[in-house]
């Protein structure tokens, strides 16, 4: 398989959005996200598009995964089609968060993620400690790389 990364574009919102949707309702089928899509669509505008580096993996010029990772190193999204759950697309994605951040790479994953925990272990974080979601309220790790 072959992918290709670049910067996001704002022609790309769509379809980042639906990318969104359609992969946490695939991790979590028990929580409504298509009730969240106002919030989220909201949120990626103010608070993660101006604030952070976004990069998008593409495969054959579709838009099939992204990271965002902000100023001070912080990924809160890796997104990645679940029909490419598997393949290289994430670690591609967290290799360039690593890029763009190359002193720290902090992040919160939901504790009954096991599938993304294990996912981040593999690619060099480290428990960093417990926390909970600000606006979930469920329960997070934190977690940490460091070259």
């Amino acid at each position: 398989m072959s992918f290709d990364l670049r910067l996001y574009r704002a022609e790309d919102e769509a379809a980042a959005i639906e990318l969104w949707h359609r992969t946490w309702q695939q991790a979590y089928p028990q929580i409504d996200f298509a009730a969240r899509l106002d919030w989220w669509r909201e949120r990626w505008r103010k608070d993660l598009v101006p604030k952070a580096s976004i990069v998008v993996v593409e495969q054959d010029g579709a838009l099939i995964g992204f990271v965002t990772i902000d100023g001070e190193g912080y990924l809160d999204q890796l997104v990645v089609d679940p029909g490419q759950w598997g393949s290289d697309a994430a670690r591609l994605l967290v290799d360039e968060a690593k890029r763009l951040s190359p002193t720290r790479v902090t992040l919160l994953v939901n504790k009954d993620n096991t599938r993304a925990i294990r996912f981040y272990e593999r690619n060099g974080f480290a428990h960093a400690g417990d926390d909970v979601n600000p606006t979930s309220g469920r329960p997070v790790l934190r977690m940490e790389w460091k070259p």
